[in-house]
């Protein structure tokens, strides 16, 4: 256990490789050597768009923001559809909230419809975004869905602490959080993250975000590079792998051979999952 001392400390430092081996043994601590990957493939949100479900896919997401409740019903049932085994996920909780307050529903009722309509789990949940995380997300637990990932729209101004202190909070409030990706989903053309930045602030969230299981990168966003040094600093879990299996570049440049072929490069065993963390045997 870290003490408060020892994260301010932390917090201020420029000794990354320290503050990066604290984080690895909390993460080898909860996980040993495995670090889970999941493949994604995604739908758009607009009803009637075509959907291409690879058979490797492990979660199908629906991104996007639907343009009304209706839509986001409607849209769910033509994923699932077509579903064939993979999780369906979809939509940003902070985007739910919007819509029921548009159409004059409780959360919670929009999200039973959408669980009604084959929804298995919310696909995130920006923190900065929320009007209220708390029950925002218990209104997630409480109409049966599952949450696939808190996640943060834009880096924080400012201490880097505030934020990550209060999503341990907020966990102990709700514990029910799968999965933590720390880092930024839109980037600011005026102050850009440094790549220092991204490590420390990875390995800060395991420290600090000791309640939540996984603190997880996303693939697809950040690239292999990043991905690959996250693993070495307290990430395990990483986001959003393409689903197909062959590219233009060769087998060896194949998504699923890139992503193995980086999770042992930084040292650890790669574990395939699906959308619902559960592992999957291929």
């Amino acid at each position: 256990m870290i003490s408060s001392a020892e994260l301010t400390s932390l917090a201020t430092t420029h000794d990354i490789i320290s503050l990066g081996m604290r984080a690895d043994d909390a993460r080898r601590q909860r996980h040993g050597a495995k670090t889970t990957f999941v493949r994604v493939a995604e739908a758009s949100a607009d009803v009637g768009a075509a959907i291409s479900r690879p058979p490797a896919s492990g979660e199908l997401r629906i991104v996007g923001v639907p343009v009304s409740r209706a839509a986001a019903v409607a849209r769910v049932h033509e994923v699932a559809a077509v579903a064939a085994g993979a999780t369906v996920t979809g939509f940003s909780l902070a985007d739910l909230e919007r819509l029921s307050a548009k159409d004059g529903v409780t959360l919670r009722a929009l999200l039973e419809e959408l669980r009604a309509a084959g929804l298995e789990l919310v696909a995130d949940a920006p923190m900065d975004r929320l009007q209220n995380p708390r029950s925002s997300i218990e209104a997630v637990t409480l109409a049966g869905l599952s949450l696939a990932r808190l996640t943060v729209d834009q880096a924080p101004a400012g201490d880097p602490m505030a934020l990550l202190t209060a999503v341990a909070d907020l966990q102990r409030a709700v514990t029910s959080v799968r999965a933590f990706a720390p880092l930024p989903r839109r980037m600011s053309a005026a102050a850009p993250t440094t790549g220092f930045e991204d490590v420390k602030y990875i390995a800060l969230a395991r420290l600090v975000v000791d309640n939540v299981p996984s603190i997880q990168v996303d693939w697809s966003l950040y690239g292999p590079k990043l991905a690959q040094v996250a693993l070495t600093v307290g990430a395990d879990d990483v986001d959003a792998v393409s689903a197909e299996d062959e590219t233009t570049e060769g087998r060896r440049r194949a998504p699923l051979a890139e992503i193995r072929r980086n999770i042992i490069a930084a040292g650890q065993e790669p574990v395939e999952r699906n959308g619902r963390f559960d592992v999957l045997a291929r």
